[in-house]
Parts: structure tokens; C-alpha cells; sequence
């Protein structure tokens, strides 16, 4: 008897144990990524899901676009291949995908999500550092600009020239190396111009590299790395300087930052 009256007790305790329990992310598996693509756009026995909105099996892509499930708007770029970031050697082989261009033809699924076209300037491309990433397994966030981040770069614009420099301020909060590459197309490649130029003694597994699309005085890009900071809170995630909620064109006044 004694041990009836207490089991609602029980149960009431076990299930507050449970709602307490965190909700589970992908920091908790950094290999989450690599099986979603693995089993949601390149199993071969099964029809590709939703969130899987294209596969590019051409030499010079070798990628997938996944819809992140973070943001109305974000979508991930991932190689086929297994390379699990910006420190993976294989990035600089002669021949290996320029994998940020292939994320700059994916604004299109951006634009698509949006219902409305998306102009160059408010978009960008953020690889996270080893440091400020929770997957093992490369992924160029593609999505808005922080409204903020558009603001200081136009208004440094003057500082921004053909050769990495460092930025006269910070974007929000922590110190960035800008430099300006022309263009309507990303032809060059982010990854190698950023290994061309690193400091002597740098290591690019402690950059995050953000590329964002430029329109004045002519359409190109501003390359943008920040180097990991323990003192100054810096992870080196570029992906701090996109809104997820994409206020710059859907005038949301409340900027949705990144997860890890």
C-alpha cells in the first residue's frame, strides 16, 4: 500500500527528470552532418528528401545544399567527399573544388525561400574554424548579412583594398583581415587567396573565412577571416556576422544569430 501511494511520486519525479534533460544537438554528434547528406541526398536506394535541395556531381562542385533547420532561410553547402573543414589539406590540391563558389550559386535557394530576389551586398558565405564549429565535416553557412555588419563595411569601405589588411574596427566585437576581390563571379578561390596570405606562422585550421557580396563601386567581394582568440572570446566563427532572420530584406527587427 505504502509503495502505491507513492508511485504518482515517482512518475511526477521521472518526468521531471526528463523535461530537464537538454535537447540533444549536433555538438553531441559532430558527425550528424556527414550521415544527413549521406542518407537524405546520396543514398542510392532511397528518393532524395526535402531538406536536400540539390546535389552537384560535377568535378568543380562535388556538393550538396541542405536546408539547415535553423532560420527560415539558411541553407548548407557540403562536399561529397569526406573533408571535415578549413584545415583539411585537401582544400589547396591542385584541382579540388572551389566550394565557395559553389556556395555563392546557392544564394539561389536563399532567393527562392525569400520569395524575392536577394541583392549581392546582403548575402554571405561563413566556414567556421575548428574552434567555433560543432560538425566534422566541412559546411559553408549561406544566408543574410547581419544589418550591422553591412553598416561598418560600407562604411570602411575606403580600407578595404586588392590585399588582406586588417579591418580600422571590429565586426561586433572581434577583429577581422578584409581584402576586396572583383567580379560578378567568385572565380578565385577564397581558401587559397587566405593560405596565400596568412601571417608567417599562421595555420588556417585557426581562421574562420566569411565571404560577402560586394556592389560598390562595382559588383565583387569582401573576403573577411578572424583568427581564433581566446582572450577577446573570438571562436573564429564568421558565421556571428549573418541574421538568420535575413532582417536586411525582411525588415525583421531581431537579428536570429548562429548556433554551433
Amino acid at each position: 500500500m505504502k509503495f502505491r501511494s507513492l508511485l504518482p511520486l515517482v512518475l511526477l519525479l521521472a518526468l521531471a527528470a526528463c523535461l530537464s534533460v537538454p535537447r540533444v544537438r549536433h555538438a553531441a554528434d559532430p558527425d550528424a552532418l556527414w550521415r544527413i547528406i549521406n542518407t537524405h541526398c546520396l543514398a542510392a536506394d532511397a528518393p532524395r528528401a526535402v531538406d536536400c535541395a540539390a546535389v552537384w556531381s560535377q568535378p568543380e562542385r562535388r556538393s550538396v545544399v541542405l536546408k539547415d533547420n535553423h532560420g527560415d532561410f539558411q541553407f548548407l553547402l557540403l562536399p561529397i567527399d569526406r573533408i571535415t573543414g578549413i584545415e583539411d589539406p585537401r582544400l589547396l590540391q591542385a584541382g579540388s573544388p572551389n566550394y565557395f563558389a559553389a556556395a555563392w550559386d546557392a544564394r539561389i535557394f536563399v532567393e527562392r525561400a525569400l520569395g524575392r530576389p536577394l541583392p549581392r551586398q546582403y548575402l554571405s558565405l561563413a566556414l567556421n574554424s575548428p574552434h567555433g564549429r560543432s560538425q566534422e565535416q566541412l559546411h559553408i553557412h549561406v544566408d543574410c548579412l547581419h544589418p550591422q555588419v553591412r553598416r561598418e563595411l560600407d562604411a570602411m569601405q575606403a580600407q578595404v583594398g586588392t590585399a588582406w589588411r586588417p579591418l580600422p574596427q571590429p565586426l561586433l566585437g572581434h577583429r577581422y583581415l578584409a581584402r576586396r576581390l572583383p567580379g560578378e563571379a567568385l572565380s578565385a578561390n577564397p581558401l587559397r587567396l587566405l593560405a596565400e596570405g596568412l601571417p608567417a606562422g599562421d595555420a588556417l585550421r585557426d581562421y574562420s573565412l566569411v565571404v560577402v557580396g560586394d556592389a560598390s563601386p562595382a559588383p565583387g567581394f569582401v573576403l573577411l577571416a578572424t583568427r581564433v582568440d581566446a582572450a577577446s572570446g573570438n571562436r573564429a566563427s564568421g558565421e556571428e556576422l549573418q541574421d538568420h532572420a535575413c532582417g536586411l530584406v525582411t525588415g525583421a527587427e531581431q537579428v536570429l544569430p548562429g548556433v554551433r
